[in-house]
């Protein structure tokens, strides 16, 4: 097996430019087949661009991509009926019913999810009977779930999948991607929910303002040798690489990316009461990639 035949996902310097208004900017990354793959960036950072040059609904400005060894542009046809996509805005015919609408979905397909959507209406606590209009964000949300999940595609492309929904179908949600993916499916994430990336996926891309800034391991990302500092006593200390800064009732803790050298100078002339370096959360350790 060639490398592109082990690919689910494939970018090479996709661009995407709204005039003066900012897209995405020369971003590459691969993502494997049978992976659950974080896409990781604050709202506004080019996570759905993205997505939506991925599934042609827009035209990309410049670059070219891959979904499972064919173009985007010339490949399309082929690639929707091998992929379940989930916007993170769902919109559907509001006078619908909601079992009319899954129904809809399979058609279009031309395959009989009969079986599957009636599994995933009742794990995921669907009331096929109510009108699309009478629903909350979060049960529309469950039905765009369904729809993407029903037939079973070789490729997931989520984004923002779990934004309105409850915490337990949030966990149904990842327990359904763990299931699809053991099966052989690829899960594409995209999220600004750090704690859904560290928990699901073992590889992510991290995007902002348009442009990739890192992509790699889980594990890899969390290793920046940035340090969390707690200085008692210290109210006014600032320093290249401080991040994360909250000053608390008796000094300062901050995540602290510079030189430790430094640093102990700075302190070193403060009134420091008491100083712990301990590491940070991974929470802390991706923030410092958006800011």
């Amino acid at each position: 097996m060639n490398a592109e035949n082990s690919l689910a996902i494939q970018i090479e310097n996709l661009t995407k430019t709204y005039g003066k208004n900012r897209g995405i900017d020369d971003v590459s990354f691969e993502v494997e087949k049978g992976e659950i793959f974080g896409f990781l960036g604050p709202n506004g950072a080019g996570k759905s661009t993205t997505i939506r040059c991925l599934l042609g609904l827009i035209r990309p400005t410049g670059g070219s991509a891959a979904i499972l060894g064919s173009d985007i542009v010339k490949g399309h046809r082929d690639i929707m009926k091998r992929i379940g996509y989930m916007p993170s805005e769902t919109q559907f015919y509001p006078s619908m019913k909601v079992s009319e609408v899954i129904q809809f979905a399979a058609d279009v397909r031309g395959v009989d999810c009969r079986e599957e959507s009636a599994k995933l209406c009742q794990r995921l606590k669907v009331d096929t009977n109510k009108r699309i209009e009478e629903l909350s964000l979060g049960n529309r949300k469950k039905v765009g779930i369904v729809c993407a999940m029903q037939h079973k595609p070789e490729l997931f492309i989520f984004d923002e999948p779990t934004s309105g929904l409850d915490p337990l179908i949030q966990a149904e949600f990842f327990e359904l991607v763990r299931e699809y993916n053991e099966q052989g499916a690829t899960c594409f994430l995209s999220s600004h929910v750090l704690s859904e990336i560290r928990k699901y996926c073992r590889k992510a891309a991290i995007i902002r303002e348009g442009k990739l800034i890192a992509c790699d391991t889980i594990e890899n990302l969390a290793h920046t040798g940035a340090k969390f500092i707690r200085a008692e006593g210290v109210s006014d200390l600032a320093l290249e690489g401080m991040s994360k800064v909250n000053k608390t009732g008796s000094g300062m803790e901050f995540v602290y990316s510079g030189s430790m050298n430094l640093l102990l100078k700075a302190l070193s002339e403060k009134d420091v009461k008491d100083l712990s370096i301990e590491e940070p959360s991974l929470e802390d350790v991706f923030m410092q990639y958006y800011d």
